[in-house]
């Protein structure tokens, strides 16, 4: 079987087992100014309580919606729903104290043009957790579980140009626009208007035999 569709076909245990970090140490976060402490869990769209998944929604709301506003598709919350059900998705959950979610991070092991790939579909964090370090914390997981799997070239994401703040973390993070980013249209009066969005990716470097080098 092809490493990716594999990958998709593990129970949840056998994927955290063998492409998280062995250490038990990922399932929990401590915020470095407040010293609280948080609980992280992998779980599939399905398993996701009411609460769960809505507090999801809302942190994409609270986070994008004027991104989406403003763009030419506008803001679909339907679509969206529908999207953050997807069959192969995985979340990350951050959870406070009180259980309640206050992060995630969705992301599918996937083929791009053919190319093997993580590709990450959200990442939101509550005001609370933006700045802390954590947003890189995770975007490293989901590098670490790309080397784990066998062949995966590449972790993949898209954001809109209009957040300079996302933009900025992500450059920061070693992330450039992917070879396979729709080229700008040229208008017939010679104006250059390029997408709302920006596909980016970083390579992961693997040996043949899919481990790292």
């Amino acid at each position: 079987m092809d490493p990716i569709d594999a990958a998709n076909a593990k129970s949840l245990d056998e994927f955290v087992k063998e492409y998280l970090p062995a250490s038990e140490e990922w399932k929990s976060w401590v915020h470095p100014k407040s010293k609280a402490s948080y609980q992280i869990t992998l779980q599939p769209p399905k398993a996701l309580s009411i609460s769960d998944f809505d507090a999801c929604f809302n942190l994409i709301h609270s986070t994008s919606y004027e991104h989406y506003k403003n763009s030419k598709n506008g803001w679909k919350p339907r679509s969206k729903t529908n999207e953050m059900k997807l069959l192969d998705l995985k979340y990350l959950l951050i959870k406070n104290d009180q259980a309640t979610v206050e992060g995630f991070v969705s992301f599918m092991p996937t083929f791009e043009d053919d190319y093997p790939v993580i590709y990450c579909y959200e990442i939101h964090l509550s005001s609370a957790l933006q700045g802390t370090g954590l947003g890189t914390t995770l975007i490293r997981m989901l590098e670490a579980v790309a080397e784990k799997i066998p062949g995966t070239e590449k972790v993949m994401l898209t954001c809109f140009r209009s957040n300079a703040k996302a933009m900025a973390f992500y450059e920061k993070m070693g992330y450039g626009k992917d070879e396979f980013l729709p080229p700008p249209r040229i208008l017939r009066n010679g104006t250059i208007v390029e997408s709302e969005y920006v596909i980016l990716s970083k390579n992961i470097e693997t040996s043949r035999f899919g481990g790292p080098n």
